[in-house]
């Protein structure tokens, strides 16, 4: 399937992707601080720039797109396969999944624990609202 944009605009376009306070992350700010935790964001200086950083805890969040951190799991009705450039895309976001568990392994050897949320999990506030209270108080 050829791509119907000149390479100029499919440069903008990508180019405008943000990687920061997208709908899912502020979802999941949001959700956190209405549950009365206070956290850092984007923290430089940990592996993966993790989303929520609360320091005290030693506890990080990430908030990983579907598409683009490749859940690719049956149950994720987000995530799909690209239907061009094939090649690209298996290499790109094999990649970013690469860099992604990279990063994880990283964090736990500095002792720090994380939570992946999936952007198709935030749907669901309830189970979300348990699972970020379980991960920031367990020990």
């Amino acid at each position: 399937m050829a791509d119907n944009l000149t390479p100029s605009r499919r440069s903008a376009n990508m180019a405008a992707i943000r990687s920061t306070g997208m709908a899912p992350e502020m979802a999941v700010r949001g959700m956190v601080h209405k549950m009365g935790f206070r956290f850092r964001l984007h923290r430089k200086d940990l592996p993966g720039k993790p989303d929520l950083v609360f320091p005290a805890r030693r506890k990080a969040m990430f908030v990983h797109g579907c598409f683009w951190h490749w859940h690719g799991v049956k149950k994720c009705r987000i995530w799909r396969t690209p239907k061009s450039n094939l090649v690209y895309w298996k290499k790109k976001l094999g990649g970013n999944r690469d860099r992604d568990k990279r990063n994880l392994q990283l964090l736990k050897k500095a002792g720090w624990r994380t939570l992946v949320i999936w952007e198709c999990q935030v749907a669901d506030a309830k189970a979300l609202e348990r699972k970020i209270r379980k991960f920031i108080n367990s020990i």
